[in-house]
C-alpha cells in the first residue's frame, strides 16, 4: 500500500489502545481474526474494524490461508513514530541531566 493511498496514518492507528493491543499481540506470531478476537471484550466485528484500520495504515498485513485471513505486524510504519519521538528525546535528555545535577547539587549542599 502506497503513502498515498492510506486511509489513516501511523498516528492515528496507535492512538487507540485497543489497536495498540492488537500490535503487541500481533508482535510474535500471525494469527487469524478468530484467535485475535478471544483476546478482547468486543465482537470479532469491532476487532475486525480495529484490524481494517491498522492494515490501512500499513501496520498489520493479512493474507488468506484457506477459508480464514491471517493478520501480522508489519513495523516499518512505526520507523515514522520512532523519528518523531527522536526530536523530543532531546527534551527528555535535558531533564534527566537537570535532575542528574539537583541530585548531585543536593547531595554536596547537605554533606
Amino acid at each position: 500500500m502506497s503513502a498515498l493511498s492510506k486511509k489513516h496514518d501511523v498516528f492515528q492507528a496507535i492512538a487507540d489502545p485497543t489497536r495498540r493491543k492488537l500490535l503487541n499481540l500481533l508482535a510474535d506470531e500471525e494469527l487469524s481474526v478468530t484467535l485475535i478476537s478471544k483476546h478482547f471484550p468486543i465482537s470479532r466485528t469491532a476487532v475486525s474494524k480495529h484490524l481494517r484500520i491498522l492494515a490501512e495504515a500499513g501496520l498489520v498485513q493479512k493474507r488468506k490461508v484457506g477459508r480464514e485471513t491471517r493478520y501480522r505486524l508489519e513495523p516499518t510504519p512505526l520507523l515514522e513514530l520512532k523519528n518523531w519521538l527522536a526530536f523530543y528525546e532531546r527534551f527528555w535528555d535535558n531533564k534527566l541531566v537537570m535532575l542528574q545535577h539537583y541530585i548531585e547539587h543536593d547531595r554536596k549542599t547537605d554533606v
